[in-house]
């Protein structure tokens, strides 16, 4: 039969799709959407780090304009007093304000464990967040809920200088400053300073200080008659990255410590 010849309804072209081709196509859609978010996340963590990076520096800034101002750096009589002692016992002579973090073998949801920071009282007492320097830097008189900081009636900034400009956060773990005068990163951990507070012109972060993550002199660190390793640097800020957790017991560039964020 000539198929010129073959009625209308035998020569109209197939509209509709097969299940095997319609299958096809949402495994297609499928896939370019996984590689989208993997995308969107992948900028998202990027433009994150930007910013932790630029709120560190801020920071560094913020303690060195404090420095040139008033000749000593912006913290409480506690601890310019634990690093001193700690100093004269041969500990680490500097300070590092810290707080509580996962590592890998505690990630959440379970409560953080790894202490990082200056341990106040005694080498195993806790350390102490950041709230008192941002207290100063930002010359918190009082904190939101109207408690006294250590910068009451600006003791600590009598000039009443504004050091740091800072976005606030309405809780106590949002990234910004909290309600609790916290500073925290992107990822809502606190940002952990460290300062030169005996004046030998090298930081020992209490973190990074340590033999394990340092391994021998990365990001910088050199070592120091202590024998821990520091920065030639007045201050270190750095935060625990996308990860949100730390591992003392590996180099820096490895295990949860790659991803951190440093402003060194």
């Amino acid at each position: 039969m000539n198929p010129l010849r073959q009625p209308a309804f035998l020569r109209r072209p197939r509209t509709a799709f097969t299940l095997v081709e319609l299958l096809i196509v949402i495994a297609i859609i499928a896939i370019l959407a996984a590689l989208s978010m993997t995308v969107l996340v992948r900028v998202k963590i990027k433009e994150q780090k930007t910013r932790a990076s630029l709120q560190e520096r801020a920071i560094v800034n913020a303690i060195s304009e404090y420095l040139s101002l008033y000749s000593h750096f912006p913290v409480s009589p506690t601890a310019q007093n634990q690093a001193t002692q700690y100093a004269q016992s041969g500990f680490n002579p500097d300070f590092t304000y810290g707080g509580l973090f996962n590592t890998p073998n505690n990630p959440p949801p379970n409560a953080p464990t790894q202490p990082v920071g200056t341990p106040v009282g005694s080498p195993s007492g806790s350390p102490i967040s950041n709230a008192e320097v941002i207290a100063i830097l930002m010359n918190f008189t009082k904190y939101p809920n109207g408690g006294l900081t250590v910068n009451t009636n600006s003791q600590k900034n009598p000039a009443g200088t504004r050091f740091l400009q800072a976005s606030m956060s309405g809780d106590t773990s949002s990234p910004g400053v909290g309600q609790d005068l916290v500073y925290r990163d992107p990822w809502g951990n606190p940002y952990v300073i460290t300062m030169d507070l005996n004046g030998d012109e090298a930081c020992e972060d209490a973190f990074y200080s340590t033999r394990p993550v340092s391994n021998g002199g990365l990001n910088g660190l050199v070592l120091q008659p202590d024998g821990n390793w520091g920065l030639h640097r007045k201050v270190m800020v750095w935060s625990a990255g996308p990860d949100r957790m730390v591992d003392p017991g590996s180099p820096a560039n490895t295990s949860a410590n790659k991803d951190n964020v440093i402003s060194w």
